[in-house]
């Protein structure tokens, strides 16, 4: 009998650590080669690595939540002394997180979710990833290897061990890396020891008489929950200008319930969402500042052209943003249909990279819960976001006469930096008008 160490390896990125969201495996069990035996989550993608050998797990190194460098040994395994060792594969797509967040109750995935967010969700089993041109001559390498980030670049600064999403949030709470004692290993600086420094910075704790009583459950803040709490602390820096306009959707409502009493058996039943989706794409082309992407590092503003709205879905993981892609082009039945095959996909964990990432701009609702208004959270670094409210009848006054009309709210919020307060105004003024005339949606322009 022999034993085989399998290391964390180079999950792309350029970063030096990954956390471990979730294991698959326990001391003891028996493994297959190619049997799963953990998840780990870089700041852009969860990653399922499976056993090039078969053996009896020996050893696990770390729970989920603890950061694990790469080369350093995750799990032990017991081997027959003659089997033959494969490469070892990062198997599954990364879970974007880049769009984990908005309403400000919830909050997406910077998941493929992740941040697979996004990220040990539902530990479902991801398509592998597309492979890139190195990867295509080595077909038994499956890397996730995003475009590279600033921050990235920064990482390899010397003297200061740091992963890039700890350079950032070291960024956002203003502490100078350079002016701390790491922890992690060979003195990286981790979460823990930034959560160390703004406790010893502000005083903020809780007591310990609290957290060891019987009754308090202590709950560790890993994997996609953080991701969306640190994507909810990126987005308190951003000045956000909120704007709120009620609309009256009795005449969209009216057409709805048409639409689905006259519809056809393979189409989706109609919800308000579909509307909105076309009115938002259709206003948008008076509007290109606000179907825009700000990068705040840079100093660039992207527009763009094709609308890729992002539908916040709430999943038992968390918020998660998949997105419908080009909307401008689509048809009523056509966003129905693709937001209930996404919202699916999102909530089974099976949606892929692609899919969790790269809106344009976001809507954001929490159903029959609506409430009258909230202060929908900017998916950064789109620079808008609406959020939709119930729906209440309730009486109004219309050409002098008090009648009964079906009145709805929509709560939007903008970047501030990007987007003026007239414009934003102006912009939501105009979905209003096309809600509260449904026949404009469907008339060319």
């Amino acid at each position: 009998m022999a034993e085989f160490v399998f290391k964390l390896p180079d999950v792309g990125e350029g970063t030096a650590e990954a956390e471990i969201a979730a294991w698959h495996v326990r001391v003891g069990d028996v493994v297959k080669e190619d049997q799963p035996l953990v998840d780990v989550m870089t700041d852009k993608a969860t990653v399922e690595m499976t056993s090039p050998v078969t053996g009896r797990v020996i050893k696990l190194n770390g729970d989920p939540g603890d950061m694990a460098a790469v080369g350093s040994a995750l799990v032990v395994l017991q081997i027959d002394g003659g089997a033959e060792e494969k490469p070892q594969r990062l198997n599954g797509e990364a879970k974007a997180v880049e769009g984990a967040i908005p309403a400000a109750a919830a909050p997406k995935p910077r998941v493929k979710v992740p941040a697979g967010t996004v990220l040990g969700e539902g530990k479902p089993a991801p398509a592998a990833p597309e492979p890139t041109p190195t990867q295509q001559a080595a077909p038994s390498q499956s890397l996730v290897r995003p475009e590279p980030k600033k921050a990235d670049v920064l990482s390899a600064r010397p003297h200061v061990l740091a992963a890039p999403a700890v350079r950032d949030r070291a960024e956002r709470l203003g502490l100078d890396l350079a002016t701390l004692r790491g922890t992690g290993p060979e003195g990286r600086i981790t979460h823990e020891d930034l959560d160390t420094a703004l406790l010893a910075r502000t005083g903020r704790s809780i007591s310990p008489a609290i957290a060891q009583r019987a009754d308090v459950e202590p709950i560790k803040v890993i994997g996609l929950r953080r991701k969306i709490a640190e994507k909810m602390q990126e987005a308190n820096t951003i000045p956000h200008f909120t704007y709120v306009e009620e609309v009256d959707v009795t005449a969209v409502e009216d057409l709805r319930a048409h639409l689905n009493v006259t519809r056809r058996e393979d189409r989706p039943k109609l919800t308000l969402l579909p509307f909105l989706m076309l009115a938002v794409s259709k206003c948008l082309r008076d509007f290109p500042q606000i179907n825009a992407r700000f990068d705040d590092v840079e100093g660039v503003i992207y527009r763009h052209q094709a609308v890729d709205l992002g539908i916040a879905t709430q999943t038992d993981s968390g918020l998660m943003v998949p997105v419908v892609r080009n909307v401008e082009e689509r048809d009523i039945w056509s966003c129905a249909s693709e937001v209930q095959r996404l919202s699916a996909a999102a909530r089974s964990g099976a949606a892929t990279r692609g899919e969790l990432s790269g809106s344009t701009i976001t809507i954001t609702s929490l159903g029959a819960m609506g409430g009258v208004v909230s202060t929908p959270v900017l998916n950064a670094p789109e620079v808008a976001i609406i959020g939709v409210n119930k729906i209440l009848e309730r009486p109004v006054v219309s050409e002098g006469q008090i009648v009964v009309r079906k009145m709805m709210n929509l709560s939007s919020s903008f970047d501030h930096r990007v987007v003026d307060g007239y414009d934003a105004a102006a912009f939501i003024q105009a979905v209003k008008g096309v809600l509260e005339q449904p026949a404009s949606l469907f008339i060319p322009r």
